[in-house]
């Protein structure tokens, strides 16, 4: 029954995405909700930037339905912390999408941006989601608990860097859409193998509303995720990660996404050393990620640069199914 519910998921997420995607995309030439060009810009003229909405609205869609059908015919959730993850997962993507609209509209200041996502970090973990411990490497069989005082913190970290990890990689037509479809199924074929099932379903109705709001805007483009959307889906990978630590060994639950998601990661961390080096404020933007390198040093064409990344993209989420089956022998679980 689980894989019906994978199928529905996905289908559901990506019919609802990809037919809202218009509306909103209407909604925003409308109403003035466009991405303006300027010299960091990679489009030729103004561009509606809250396709987020869209994909928000095909993954809640999918969740909502799904889990109703599963709560009134199948054994599919086997405690009341499964119901009480995808709500408090819900909840939370539902504040993170909504300062994100707010910043598309009215262009927040770093600082307030910040502040905002620190705020829906903190009611996260008021919902529960905090790394709880940690397995010891030496002992394989030792939980080592870490006190509220250092997991708070140490959480917290982990959204924000997450979080805008996945906003500075959005920087090509299609760019993120194609990476989150393609990490998150990694992630997803993960989860399944080790038989968490409802970190599996959050995952794959993820999947579905990113490809179904891909093929609006892979290059060229008609409309952007903004913040809104790119803050939305670094929350939720950093949320069904933070489930996880409850579950198995935070090397496992952690490591893993970081090997799924490694190049927003190794990208985020290049662009705070080198603006940190420069002596400028990390929150300043500039053309100095992977993908403007590929574009501007190396003159590719914006799909080729696209498909590019997706290759690696592929490559490491293979490479994170690899390794889990390792770890999860290590630990005696898996990640997810």
């Amino acid at each position: 029954m689980s894989i019906l519910l994978y199928i529905a998921a996905f289908l559901i997420a990506g019919l609802v995405a990809t037919t809202a995607t218009p509306l909103v995309r209407k909604l925003a030439l409308h109403v003035g909700m466009l991405d303006v060009v300027d010299e960091r810009r990679m489009h030729a003229q103004p561009m509606p930037r809250i396709g987020g909405i869209a994909v928000y609205l095909g993954f809640s869609s999918a969740l909502f339905a799904t889990v109703g059908f599963a709560l009134k015919m199948t054994n599919f959730f086997h405690q009341a912390d499964d119901i009480h993850t995808i709500l408090g997962l819900l909840f939370g993507s539902t504040l993170i999408l909504c300062i994100g609209i707010w910043d598309d509209i009215m262009t927040m200041q770093p600082r307030a941006k910040f502040m905002a996502q620190v705020v829906v970090a903190l009611v996260s973990m008021a919902y529960g989601f905090v790394i709880p411990g940690f397995a010891d490497p030496f002992h394989h069989n030792n939980w080592v608990a870490i006190p509220l005082v250092f997991g708070i913190p140490i959480t917290l970290v982990w959204y924000l860097g997450m979080m805008n990890a996945i906003n500075f990689i959005d920087g090509l037509d299609g760019l993120l859409a194609g990476v989150t479809a393609i990490a998150g199924l990694a992630l997803v074929a993960i989860s399944a193998v080790h038989g968490h099932d409802v970190e599996a379903l959050i995952l794959i109705a993820l999947v579905g509303a990113a490809l179904g709001f891909l093929p609006h805007n892979f290059n060229p483009a008609k409309i952007f995720l903004g913040d809104s959307g790119a803050l939305f889906i670094g929350y939720v990978f950093a949320t069904v990660s933070l489930v996880t630590t409850s579950k198995v060994a935070v090397a496992v639950s952690l490591v893993i996404p970081v090997i799924a998601l490694g190049l927003p990661i190794l990208d985020t961390a290049a662009a705070i050393i080198r603006r940190t080096l420069a002596g400028k404020r990390i929150t300043e933007a500039d053309r100095g990620h992977f993908h403007h390198v590929l574009v501007f040093r190396f003159g590719l064409p914006v799909r080729q640069a696209v498909l590019l990344i997706y290759a690696v993209t592929f490559v490491l989420g293979a490479t994170a199914f690899a390794l889990s089956g390792g770890l999860a022998g290590r630990w005696h679980g898996g990640w997810l």
